[in-house]
Parts: structure tokens; C-alpha cells; sequence
């Protein structure tokens, strides 16, 4: 006779296969896009006493090395040239090109599932910078970066659930000829990932042939106008306060060619910005709000990031500190700034100044990637891979960021409360005659998934398991990882005739 207790309906196998499954996106405990904004580090006052100081720098002080096109835009639109040769912004200026910006920016991915809303406080996380070594786990060691490098990440980050976006993380170092690294930069990123690009371009000049491949890829121009899944990421300015030329030049014909812009200020503190946070945030705020006029002044609403990007500096020494809990404010403080203006917004938080993923990399990641996000920073750029204040880039790393921005996500989606999660009844079902644990319940199993986020690499096994198991090891796992990753064939590969197409017209690097 069998005494055996039945088993609920499925069993445990059918459970586990449940669980295994992947959820819908609405269900998942983390997806891009949730709602930051609960972090504030400045107090209303703050925020307004940045706002006017940066109005009055703009008014007062202005930028410098305007190129010749960029004083016809900006003069047409009522910005002052002073004898000096700098250009002046009049507070009634910014306030109206401030009212013609686009604050509903979506940056389409290669497909509608990767698009970015840029909404409000909605939080997303990627790769970005111009490192140009990589990071050599096994023998502890850098080495220069390369074109097959920078399309493996694409690929990597392709894989990764918690990484959003694609940002150019590292330079090819191995592709000589600006126009081509240009070009071979496109086609490496476009054939590794569906998910939103930005790159930069070395030179103006560059352009016509970049927008004729991102055509190509696209199918067409009007394709791509229509979704531009390529943005460029522009350092049209030159901290403290002077335009940089030759990019203010490449920003004008992106935005011609129909790319969405980054507008990144990226001054160091204490260098090439002021020693104070507050300062810092001033200069950045103004710089970004001088292309806010600049973008909008040349095509009113074109789709603009306000990129203020400033970085920490190890006053010691004069080295980056990214890592830093000052750079975790910069950026927390910019995001607030950013929703202050109602501008879609973009930082730099999650890299580390570590040379290797070891603890110091974990602590100087999670505290700046956590802060961003609570904050409500639209993008956070170098959230993932990036080492030795941004000269570095490590596959492995960007593959263990994607557990780390998991439970980064998990924080900025924050404590939901209403009846079912305030759990009167599953108390009194477990108090008053139950079990008198939650350990099986049917809300407990039901919020397994999703209201939990999971490690795919971290490690919570005990001592014992551990052991039994063979003492995995974090980083060998993430190279297991990346091997497996890179093994099967991309699937953002081009359709062949659009490959043919492009390799009979452009030179490109990699192999097929």
C-alpha cells in the first residue's frame, strides 16, 4: 500500500521547469527601463542655486573655439560672439531652446525589443569609453585592444539580459587608418549586437562614408532616419568651457544625417573642472546646456542625451578616479540635474579603477552603478567591463557586471506595497493553523521569479556544496561563460547580400 503523501500537481520536476523557463518581460523582477528617481543628493535649493550658476557661466564666462558654422547657428539664434572670440548665452536663450528639446528621447535598438525609452527617470544600463588595452585574466596581464575585441564584447553584451545598450567600449588599436577604424567600428558593433550603438567618429570628413554603411544596414536612409539605431556619442566640447571643433563639426553633420547625439562634458575634478563636486556639476550642466542650444538651435527637437559626464580625480596623484565614492555623487548628482531639466540624461557610473574583477572592482562597481540608478540616471554609461580608470576592458568582467547590475536593477525597482505584498492573510494562513513557515507556500513559490533576482555567476552555495562542487571559481566560470558565448554564431549577423554589399564597398577588417 503507498503511504506516501501526494505530490502537488506537476511535482517538483514540473516546478523546476516552471521556474527554468524564461518569464515574460512584464514579469521579470528586473527589465530595462524601470522607474529610478528615490536617491536625491541634492535638496531642491541645490539643484536650483547649480541651475543659475550655470546660466550665469554661460552668460558671463561662455565657451570658446566655436567653429565658423557653429557661430552662424548659435548667433542666428541670439547667442552673443564677444571681442574676445567667445560666444555668450543670454538666459532667455537657453530658457527657449530648453522648451524646443526633445525631453521624449527613444533610442531604437535593430529591433523594436531593444528600444530604449529614455522617458522621465527610466534607468538603463551599458558599456562605453575608448579603453585601449584588454585584460588578459589568466596571465594577469593588458594587452592592446582590437577590432575582433570590440566585436566580441558586442556579442557578449548581446547574450547579457542586464546590459542595454552598446556603447563603443574599446578603441581597434590594430586598424590603422582613421576612416577605416571609423567604418570597421560600425560594422564590429552592428554584426555583434540588436541592441542600441553609440560610437564617435575621429574626423568630420569621415561622415558621408559612415552614413552610406549605416544606410546600407539599415536598408535604406529613410530606414534608418526612421530608426536610427546608431548614436553618436560627441565630446563637442573641450572642459573647461571651450567647443571642440572638429566635433562640433561631426555633431552637425550626425544630426543632418539623421543620428541621435550624445552631448558629453567630460571634465576631470580638479583639473580640468573644479576640485568641488558642486563646482564640477556647475561646469558640466553649463557645457551640456550650451549644446542643448547648439542641437536645438540647428534642428529644433532633433533627439539629444544631455551627457554630463564628469570624473573623479585622485588629487595625489592626478590619476582617474572612477571608482570613487565622489564619482558616484557626480554622477548621482548630474542625474538629479537631469531631471530637473526634464532632459533624458546619461553618466558615467560602474567602472573601476582595479586593474583585474577582484574585490576592489566589485565595491567601486556596485556603489557607483547603485547610486546612478537610484538617482534615475537615464543611461549609465561604463556600467559594465571597464578597469584602470577607463584604459582597460575585460570580457570576463563585462560578463560578471550582468549579475551585478541584476541586483543593481534590483534595487532601483525598489519595494512594492499593496495588499498581496502587505501578506495579512498568507500570515494568518501560516500563524493559525499552518505550517508556521512560508517555506512551500503558493505565494511564496509564486514570488520566486519575480520578485527575486537570481545570480547566474555568484556563488550561494555553503562551505559544504562549495567544496563538493570542485570550489567553482567566479572569474574561471566567466570565462566558461564567454567561450560558450562566442562559440555559436551571432545571431545580429547580417542577412548575406547586405554583407556582400558592404565588404564589396567598404574595407573591413574582420573575417567572415
Amino acid at each position: 500500500m503507498n503511504t506516501q503523501t501526494p505530490s502537488r500537481a506537476g511535482g517538483r520536476s514540473a516546478r523546476r521547469a516552471a521556474r527554468a523557463a524564461k518569464l515574460p518581460e512584464h514579469m521579470r523582477p528586473v527589465r530595462p527601463g524601470l522607474e529610478g528617481g528615490r536617491y536625491d543628493p541634492l535638496s531642491a535649493a541645490d539643484v536650483r542655486r547649480i541651475h543659475d550658476t550655470a546660466l550665469d557661466a554661460l552668460e558671463q564666462i561662455g565657451l570658446a573655439d566655436t567653429p565658423a558654422s557653429g557661430i552662424e547657428i548659435l548667433t542666428k539664434a541670439g547667442a552673443e560672439l564677444g571681442s574676445d572670440g567667445r560666444i555668450r548665452f543670454p538666459r532667455a536663450l537657453v530658457d527657449d531652446m530648453l522648451a524646443l528639446a526633445c525631453k521624449d528621447v527613444v533610442l531604437p535598438g535593430r529591433t523594436e525589443a531593444n528600444d530604449l525609452d529614455l522617458s522621465g527617470t527610466r534607468v538603463h544600463y551599458g558599456t562605453a569609453g575608448a579603453a585601449v588595452h584588454m585584460v588578459d585574466v589568466d596571465g594577469k596581464s593588458y594587452r592592446e585592444s582590437t577590432l575582433q575585441d570590440l566585436h566580441d564584447a558586442a556579442r557578449i553584451c548581446d547574450a547579457l539580459d542586464n546590459i542595454h545598450f552598446v556603447q563603443r567600449p574599446m578603441v581597434a588599436r590594430d586598424v590603422i587608418d582613421n576612416l577605416e577604424m571609423d567604418l570597421n567600428t560600425i560594422y564590429a558593433c552592428t554584426t555583434g549586437t540588436h541592441k542600441h550603438i553609440g560610437t564617435s567618429f575621429s574626423d568630420p570628413s569621415h561622415m558621408p562614408d559612415c552614413l552610406e554603411m549605416l544606410y546600407m544596414i539599415a536598408g535604406s536612409e529613410e530606414a534608418f532616419r526612421a530608426r536610427p539605431f546608431v548614436s553618436n556619442t560627441n565630446c563637442f566640447v573641450v572642459p573647461p568651457m571651450k567647443f571642440a571643433t572638429e566635433s562640433c563639426e561631426t555633431m552637425e553633420a550626425c544630426i543632418r544625417g539623421g543620428l541621435p547625439v550624445l552631448l558629453l562634458s567630460a571634465g576631470m575634478l580638479g583639473a580640468t573642472a573644479p576640485s568641488s563636486i558642486a563646482g564640477a556639476i556647475v561646469q558640466a550642466v553649463a557645457e551640456c546646456l550650451a549644446g542643448v542650444v547648439y542641437v536645438n538651435a540647428m534642428a529644433p527637437g532633433h533627439p539629444a542625451v544631455f551627457g554630463t559626464w564628469p570624473f573623479g580625480l585622485d588629487l595625489r596623484t592626478g590619476a582617474m578616479s572612477v571608482g570613487s565614492g565622489e564619482q558616484a555623487l557626480l554622477s548621482a548628482g548630474c542625474a538629479q540635474m537631469h531631471r530637473f531639466y526634464g532632459l533624458p540624461g546619461g553618466a558615467a557610473a560602474g567602472a573601476s579603477d582595479s586593474k583585474l574583477p577582484d574585490m576592489q572592482a566589485g565595491w567601486e562597481q556596485m556603489c557607483s552603478n547603485v547610486m546612478a540608478g537610484l538617482s534615475g540616471l537615464n543611461m549609465v554609461y561604463e556600467a559594465a567591463g571597464m578597469h584602470a580608470s577607463l584604459l582597460g576592458f575585460c570580457h570576463e568582467s563585462l560578463i560578471l557586471s550582468d549579475d551585478l547590475i541584476g541586483q543593481a536593477l534590483r534595487c532601483v525597482r525598489g519595494i512594492e506595497v499593496d495588499d498581496a505584498a502587505l501578506a495579512l492573510e498568507e500570515i494568518r494562513e501560516v500563524c493559525v493553523g499552518g505550517p508556521g513557515h512560508y517555506l512551500g507556500t503558493d505565494q511564496t513559490l509564486a514570488r520566486m521569479q519575480t520578485e527575486c533576482i537570481y545570480p547566474s555567476l555568484g556563488n550561494r552555495m555553503s562551505p559544504k556544496e562549495w567544496d563538493e562542487s570542485g570550489r567553482p571559481d567566479l572569474v574561471a566560470n566567466a570565462v566558461a561563460r564567454k567561450e560558450e558565448i562566442l562559440a555559436a554564431p551571432a545571431p545580429a549577423r547580417f542577412d548575406p547580400e547586405i554583407e556582400a554589399t558592404i565588404r564589396s564597398r567598404f574595407s573591413i577588417h574582420l573575417a567572415h
